[in-house]
């Protein structure tokens, strides 16, 4: 029998952590249009930079194999060339500490936004392939192998659609196929050349899919055979232009409960045996 894939949530960084695109705070590719006004930022969020351990310990208890956590790379290298060592290494508390309670860990470099620096067109300019590749290099020495493991898009397709077909996303572009195809080969580049790095490309998960908390597809884990690693999103909502329609878990009251349906509970529950 056909072993069911792990199953992992998903946790937005930007939308959760607090701390993006005001003064004095890294900024983001969403910056210059929350300064416009064009939409609202994610402010303080949900504050999980200090407190996710809380979070942690609930998707623990939810049944949960483990964790994709978007290390969010504004925080990690606000300017370009500046690493902040204070944002890595509370980064890697967090993960040691979904270790200690028996969670797996897979870090997600790139979500939908990036540092400002790299511009709205990042995924168009070639300048930007070394600098994405410096990066994974450096998160793949600081985090160790038996921590976490990496992926580097965590979703490409929503980059691309989002950002140049559907206008949904930086850089805000509708129906501009031929950008599009562009940017979908130097995304496939970018990975190419990581899947084949000496530091990278034996940490990359290999077999994954990502699924929304409220499509059917939750529901249907016995037919998911063709993955190791199932991705649910979101742990949490979150908040901001990148937050995710629903989570399994909510802050109500200062205090965090599960807020998935008894049907998702249930399944994270058979999940556990």
């Amino acid at each position: 029998m056909t072993p069911r894939p792990l199953l992992y949530a998903t946790l937005d960084g930007y939308a959760l952590e607090g701390g993006y695109d005001r003064a004095y705070e890294p900024a983001t590719c969403f910056s210059a249009t929350i300064a416009l006004g064009r939409h609202a930022g994610p402010g303080d969020a949900l504050g999980l930079w200090r407190d996710y351990e809380r979070v942690l310990d609930l998707a623990q208890q939810l049944g949960l194999d483990g964790v994709c956590l978007s290390a969010q790379w504004a925080r990690i290298e606000p300017r370009q060339g500046r690493v902040d060592e204070r944002a890595l290494e509370r980064y890697g508390e967090v993960v040691r500490y979904a270790n200690d309670i028996g969670l797996g860990v897979t870090l997600a470099l790139i979500d939908t936004c990036w540092p400002s620096w790299l511009g709205l067109e990042a995924w168009l300019l070639p300048w930007v392939v070394p600098n994405v590749i410096e990066h994974a290099r450096r998160m793949a020495t600081y985090f160790s192998p038996e921590h976490a493991d990496l992926i580097i898009f965590a979703d490409p397709d929503r980059l691309v659609e989002d950002g140049y077909l559907n206008a949904t996303l930086p850089p805000w572009r509708r129906g501009a196929r031929a950008d599009a195809a562009r940017v979908r080969l130097q995304i496939d580049n970018i990975l190419t050349q990581l899947a084949s790095d000496v530091l990278v490309g034996e940490r990359l998960v290999r077999s994954s899919r990502c699924v929304e908390l409220t499509s059917g597809e939750l529901f249907e884990l016995d037919a998911v055979v063709d993955v190791e690693r199932l991705y649910i999103r979101s742990l949490v909502r979150g908040v901001g232009p990148t937050a995710t329609s629903a989570g399994l878990i909510s802050l109500h009251e200062g205090a965090w409960r599960a807020s998935a349906s008894p049907e998702v509970l249930e399944i994270l529950k058979d999940n556990r045996h």
